[in-house]
């Protein structure tokens, strides 16, 4: 007889959304009986997340910050026509602190690693082996799955952490760096400086499509840190993502293909900014909305966070217009130029809106002006997103 394991809640993901409500849990309900599980033999994969001062509410900080491993009090960006340092905090977190963090916190009790799931419903999880978890309620957190609602272009990247044979000199994050040739869409360099020798080297892409040729973004970023001057003697750790950049959809259709029912959250839930893809904010949010939930039953997990996605799906109507305008109406080769427009408003305006909370001024004001972009295509993919 396969062995059945009981609990109250099962959060299937080890990954950034599902390992935030496993741990704002441990924190906030400590009586609550919960199971992460993850399929990898580590949590949160191999990733570096990094988010503004402004993205995190006051309130929630308590959160993330065990879990930041750099940060700094300004960041530069960079563009052809325009250059410019904001200050603003900035903080990075590494998948290894991550890992490290929520085992010492949660404990070996909670965490199922290296553990491939069958099926999810409700309130149990089917494992490969052929166990069952027997919960209250469960959260599916296990990544993007099927987006095929969803109209989509990609903000996709290599990074590489370099150790360097001496000291490279930056002492700030450059966001974008867009004087770099323009390719595949909107082309910009990202680096950390995560030490005074290691720097994390980033080519990233607003492009239409998916597909990373990594040899080809490896070779460029050998190409800019030999430009800089900088000789490389190891490459520490290298990554490489897609993240989906939305322009509209079917919000319904896309939560039903996550699975009927089931409570989701995280990019599942499509909880993630529709312009940057960035996660990490809405991860934060939703892990303290889960510590405030008045039931762990599954049907109630499921309508709770259903109608969080949902609402702010429709909330965000604004975010996915831009990205319609930025992907159908520039030119690919242009799309540079609605950022570097962008990069000379108020900072706290650009904070907001990476935080997804712009106000009616704040969009007013991004969308005032002569657009970088033909107007003709502008008005048409405005009226394109939904």
């Amino acid at each position: 007889m396969s062995a059945t394991i009981q609990c109250d809640l099962a959060i299937v993901g080890g990954g950034l959304a599902g390992g935030l409500i496993a741990l704002a849990l441990k924190h906030k309900r400590p009586d609550c009986d919960v199971r992460l599980i993850e399929r990898g033999d580590s949590l949160g994969g191999n990733h570096l997340w990094s988010f503004f001062g402004s993205d995190v509410a006051p309130a929630d900080r308590w959160l993330v910050a065990p879990l930041i491993g750099h940060s700094w009090t300004r960041y530069d960006v960079a563009f052809p026509g325009h250059a410019r340092t904001l200050d603003e905090y900035y903080h990075s977190i590494e998948s290894r602190d991550f890992d490290r963090i929520l085992r010492d916190q949660l404990g070996l009790g909670a965490l199922m690693l290296g553990r491939d799931v069958a099926e999810v419903t409700p309130k149990e999880v089917a494992m490969a082996d052929g166990s069952w978890i027997e919960a209250r309620g469960v959260i599916d957190c296990r990544g993007a799955g099927d987006l095929s609602a969803l109209d989509l272009g990609w903000q996709k990247f290599l990074g590489r952490e370099l150790a360097l044979t001496q000291a490279h000199g930056v002492d700030r994050p450059v966001v974008m760096d867009a004087t770099v040739e323009q390719s595949d869409g909107y082309r910009f360099v990202y680096a950390l400086p995560l030490a005074a020798e290691h720097i994390f080297l980033e080519d990233t892409y607003y492009s239409d499509t998916p597909e990373i040729d990594a040899a080809a973004l490896g070779a460029r970023i050998d190409a800019y840190a030999q430009q800089k001057g900088w000789r490389v003697t190891e490459t520490v750790r290298e990554e490489a993502g897609a993240l989906p950049v939305a322009m509209g959809g079917d919000f319904e259709a896309h939560w039903r293909a996550g699975g009927e029912g089931v409570a989701k959250a995280g990019m599942r839930a499509a909880l993630f900014h529709p312009l940057t893809g960035y996660s990490l904010p809405d991860a934060v949010r939703t892990a303290m909305l889960v510590t405030k939930a008045p039931s762990f039953d599954g049907t109630a997990l499921h309508d709770l966070l259903h109608g969080h996605a949902h609402a702010l799906w429709r909330k965000r109507r604004f975010y996915r217009m831009l990205a319609a305008m930025l992907f159908k109406a520039a030119e690919p080769e242009q799309r540079y130029r609605v950022l570097e427009r962008f990069y000379t408003l108020d900072p706290r305006l650009v904070g907001r809106f990476y935080a997804a909370q712009s106000t009616l001024p704040d969009k007013l004001r991004i969308l005032s002006g002569r657009p970088p972009i033909p107007i003709g295509r502008a008005l048409k993919a405005m009226g394109a997103s939904t």
